[in-house]
């Protein structure tokens, strides 16, 4: 019988999961001093870069709905200020690097 070290955020259904593969999963609920949601952004990040498809997009997206439940978020408040900022300065569809600007 082996051990598995993860240390790491996991989706909420992972330990139910585990159980139904006749394993025993040891987990903890994470306190916010912990940061794992943050932490588990830059993760899924990483993977998005070496991998980049809908399915680890679909990751990110889980993570930041995480990242707002943690923080008290209103996602439908960001929403509105993604799109006024959208409208405003643009989004990030043309991959416009900006070089440098002299006064």
């Amino acid at each position: 019988m082996g051990e598995k070290i993860y240390k790491k955020l996991v989706r909420d259904k992972v330990p139910q999961i585990v159980k139904q593969d006749n394993k025993v999963p040891f987990s903890h609920i994470a306190t916010e001093k912990e940061g794992k949601i943050l932490n588990k952004l830059i993760e899924e990040l990483e993977e998005f870069k070496a991998t980049p498809n809908e399915e680890e997009l679909a990751d990110i997206l889980e993570v930041i709905d995480g990242i707002a439940h943690a923080f008290n978020l209103d996602m439908n408040k960001v929403l509105r200020v993604k799109a006024d900022k959208l409208e405003k300065r643009g989004g990030f569809n043309e991959r416009i690097i900006l070089e440098k600007v002299i006064e």
